[in-house]
């Protein structure tokens, strides 16, 4: 497979003297991809390959994503600052949550005119099971910590008793060890901010890293809050605006990452499965890994199906009976004909267990549609 777009990396490289990494994390509906630890060795084999020709080496991390787990942008920035003097990112659109959190360990945040960071407030999934069924929810560090700040702050209530029946209802709400896992997410993702805010070049004073994490972790009241360049600036990050070339070139990219993942494409198993009971989508696309030399492909298998509850006695009303008339006797029946009734034999079966199988159907009424992925991986094209 053809790189997808070496020619605007090496236009870029040319422009801004540097070598160009792509992190593209797709996000397709329902199926979009995240920052995750499986891609840290990927990005390790593209930061081998590159071939610095300028005295400085600099490294810029062309980077789009809804976020991620929060434990790798710190294994990934410390990466590459092992190969490089200088480490940047390059912004076309959304490097939200996970995202903006590896943003803070750059030394530049080169961001477009359509380009937005987003606060770095965690979410955990909290998984139960019930009758049989698993099932996931999202819950936000940020909404807890919110909610206890209100019935301190907003609700005034103070006493230790009061607070220890509503800190026991929130436990039995979301359960003990989930609420644990908020109290050292809150922590974790201070720690690493902060970790990442002092390992650029260009040191930045105490405070203002206090500030630039408060206003990231609390003060965007909304997880998906866009914040664009000039607001990012207010904040206090290293903001550089690219000149109308580069900002052509950066688009560009997203452009044909766009087309290539089919990403204003949402998948509708409804309407997938419109004429028939399943459909398996194999290597789709998901995420990708591009430079100069080497191109990764994030595919996965994706399987659509619909559920149905089964009546326990279904109604099957038809009649196929077949004999041969008494006054015939088989074996005066020549072997070509015998051959020849066999198959038609074999072909009414058939025929009888796809209206069965139709019959039951219909009786069956549709109870939901089932939607997943598995056997995802990189894979290096060649």
């Amino acid at each position: 497979m053809k790189q997808i777009v070496l020619s605007l990396i090496s236009e870029i490289e040319k422009v801004r003297k540097s070598r160009v990494i792509i992190y593209f994390t797709g996000d397709r509906k329902p199926i979009g991809s995240r920052i995750a630890e499986d891609a840290v060795l990927p990005i390790y084999e593209h930061l081998l390959n590159l071939d610095f020709t300028e005295e400085k080496k600099i490294v810029d991390l062309y980077l789009y994503s809804r976020g991620g787990d929060v434990s790798v942008p710190w294994r990934i920035a410390c990466m590459i600052r092992e190969f490089c003097d200088e480490f940047n990112v390059l912004i076309p659109y959304k490097a939200q949550s996970a995202a903006t959190l590896l943003s803070l360990g750059t030394d530049n945040i080169i961001m477009s005119k359509k380009a937005e960071l987003g606060p770095i407030d965690p979410t955990l999934v909290k998984s139960t099971i019930g009758e049989s069924v698993l099932t996931q929810e999202e819950i936000s560090v940020e909404d807890v910590n919110s909610f206890l700040s209100f019935i301190k702050e907003r609700a005034n209530i103070n006493d230790q008793s009061s607070l220890a029946e509503i800190v026991g209802a929130l436990a039995k709400q979301i359960g003990p060890l989930t609420l644990g896992s908020v109290n050292r997410q809150h922590s974790h993702i201070r720690l690493v901010a902060r970790k990442l805010l002092t390992s650029r070049k260009a040191k930045i004073d105490e405070e203002k890293i206090d500030s630039i994490i408060e206003t990231l972790t609390e003060k965007m009241y909304s997880h998906g809050h866009g914040i664009g360049r000039k607001e990012a600036s207010d904040i206090g990050l290293p903001i550089v605006i690219p000149d109308d070339n580069l900002e052509k070139l950066i688009w560009q990219i997203f452009v044909r990452y766009e087309k290539f993942l089919k990403l204003p494409e949402p998948i509708h198993p409804e309407i997938e499965l419109s004429d028939s009971e399943e459909k398996v989508l194999k290597e789709m696309p998901l995420a990708i890994i591009e430079s100069e030399k080497k191109l990764h492909i994030f595919n996965t298998t994706i399987k659509m199906r619909k559920n149905r509850k089964i009546p326990s006695s279904p109604q099957l009303n038809f009649n196929i009976n077949l004999q041969l008339p008494p006054n015939i006797d088989p074996s005066q029946i020549p072997q070509q004909t015998q051959k020849i009734l066999h198959e038609l034999i074999n072909q009414v079966s058939k025929k009888v267990h796809q209206i069965v199988h139709q019959e039951i159907i219909k009786q069956s009424p549709v109870t939901g549609l089932e939607f997943r992925s598995y056997g995802g991986k990189w894979n290096e094209e060649k």
